[in-house]
């Protein structure tokens, strides 16, 4: 607001530059669905390494794919990972305190049945306005994950700050009390083994790994998230499969969260034929992108034999790996997308069949001499050559969604601003800094600004009309860089000798 001289002397006012900047989101962190030993249920939890992993949702589990999936993330390459863990009748253990109160689980699993509590009553003296003997020590463990919860002090009596239901509900990871607090238990010493036993329920379908949109439950958990840029739904059990009109449901879910969808070949492609016939299944989708064959890997829980792996994991750590070193603009495949931990693949593919397989949209993984297995492809699901798909590369597909995710969130500040020629120099401004910055990185073609990215936003972009409905239009354009999938070396013998 202009000052409003009103003595003699000098004023000073700052005025705003206009300079709003535009930060890039990440572009690789992964949501993982599935079954897990122990944890919240349809509630996604950020982690950073599998040691978190390790210690929220109880580790590797032989019924839970998705452990392994996310063990495998992390160990080629994956920096932060949401975790939706999803149950099909799963139940909760309770032990039951005659006379005083029920403990019941913090969440679904036979993982509670190895809880055990213990209470005692060398407590503080009570203090005026507390009843007489209302006081308790409690505590909790659960031995197999070294984890024990001690609350001093609690309280039977609702109305205390200390209250024990209200301190339990709050502050402890592993348990509650369910109904209502009857009164003080006697000294105890108990298993919940002894009480209601948890079950780990059924395997997953379809329609558990779905959920319900209204109650943010299954894939719709990840409402709840802010961001994710890959998904990896891994199947349900080691030998079984999704059907491929059941990868629909997460690819659709993808593109309204602007994400990518990493898909497994079924484990009943044994061959290039059965890959050849089985990819007609499958839809044509921009937002997702299939790999073939499985991997092999060393299974800790099974004396550490080598036993097939959706790759889906892998392929999800090595994106990252990939957009940490490159950019998200580079092909998460090549001689650099090695896949740490793969002792073998399921299916040894030769260069004739992976010519079969990738007009297709199948990205392959090969094993080479020296190098090891490798990601040998990066086409999305759409990136068949029959279809002529401007989305044919992952690369171009995320680079969009990135740039797409960013400027969305980047522009927020301009809503409700007054929509005339100020702001659109603003708009122009700062979606031109940010998409400069991406030039010098290397993230378009071009050897100039001009002929990389442009930014329109003015009286031609935005209508009277369109101001009239409170419209403003912003038009970026992009040249994005292509991968190099066919390099062509042509060799030809020289007639004559050499004039020097």
């Amino acid at each position: 607001m202009p000052i409003a001289p009103t003595y003699p002397g000098v004023y000073i006012e700052e005025l705003p530059s206009g300079v709003r900047t535009i930060t890039g989101v990440g572009t690789s962190i992964t949501a993982f669905l599935g079954r897990a030993k122990r944890g919240p249920v349809n509630d996604p939890i950020m982690i950073h390494n599998f040691g978190d992993y390790d210690r929220i949702f109880g580790g590797l589990w032989l019924d839970s794919t998705m452990s392994y999936a996310v063990q495998q993330y992390f160990m080629n390459g994956g920096t932060d990972a949401i975790i939706v863990r999803v149950v099909k009748n799963a139940t909760r253990a309770s032990l039951a305190l005659a006379g005083a109160f029920t403990l019941t689980a913090k969440n679904e699993g036979s993982w509670a049945n190895d809880l055990s509590v213990t209470t005692d009553y060398d407590t503080r003296e009570t203090r005026p306005g507390e009843g007489v003997d209302s006081l308790l020590n409690i505590s909790i463990a659960y031995d197999r994950a070294g984890i024990t919860e001690t609350y001093l002090n609690v309280s039977i009596e609702a109305s205390s700050p200390r209250s024990i239901k209200t301190v339990l509900s709050t502050e402890s990871k592993l348990v509650e009390i369910t109904g209502a607090v009857t009164g003080r238990p006697g000294d105890v010493s108990s298993k919940f083994s002894d009480g209601t036993p948890g079950g780990d329920g059924d395997d997953l379908d379809i329609n558990a790994y779905k959920g319900a949109e209204a109650a943010k439950t299954g894939m719709y958990a990840l409402l709840k998230a802010d961001l994710f840029n890959l998904l990896c739904v891994p199947p349900p059990k080691r030998d079984a499969d999704f059907a491929p009109t059941d990868w629909d449901n997460f690819s659709q879910f993808c593109q309204k969260r602007r994400a990518m969808l990493i898909e497994d070949a079924p484990a009943a492609w044994i061959d290039k034929a059965a890959a050849v016939a089985g990819i007609t299944a499958f839809n044509r989708d921009k937002h997702a992108a299939l790999f073939f064959p499985r991997i092999m890997m060393a299974d800790p829980l099974k004396e550490n034999r080598l036993h097939a792996f959706a790759a889906c994991g892998v392929v999800a750590g090595i994106f990252a790996r990939t957009d940490a070193s490159r950019g998200v603009w580079k092909a998460p495949a090549g001689l650099e997308a090695t896949m740490v931990g793969v002792a073998g693949l399921t299916v040894s593919l030769t260069d004739p069949e992976n010519g079969e397989l990738n007009p297709l949209a199948v990205n392959c993984l090969r094993a080479f001499p020296v190098v090891g297995r490798v990601v040998w492809g990066s086409r999305t699901l759409d990136g068949a050559d029959r279809l002529g798909s401007e989305w044919k590369y992952i690369p171009v597909r995320r680079l969009a969604l990135y740039l797409e995710e960013s400027l969305y969130r980047g522009s927020q500040w301009a809503v409700f601003e007054p929509n005339d020629e100020p702001l659109w120099s603003q708009l122009r401004l700062n979606i031109g800094a940010f998409m400069h910055g991406l030039f010098r990185q290397g993230a378009f073609q071009g050897q100039a600004p001009k002929d990389a990215y442009f930014v329109k936003c003015d009286k031609e972009t935005t209508t009277q009309d369109d101001i009239n409905k409170g419209i403003v239009n912003i038009i970026v354009g992009f040249a994005p860089l292509k991968p190099a999938e066919f390099v062509i070396i042509k060799i030809q013998q020289m007639a004559g000798q050499i004039q020097t």
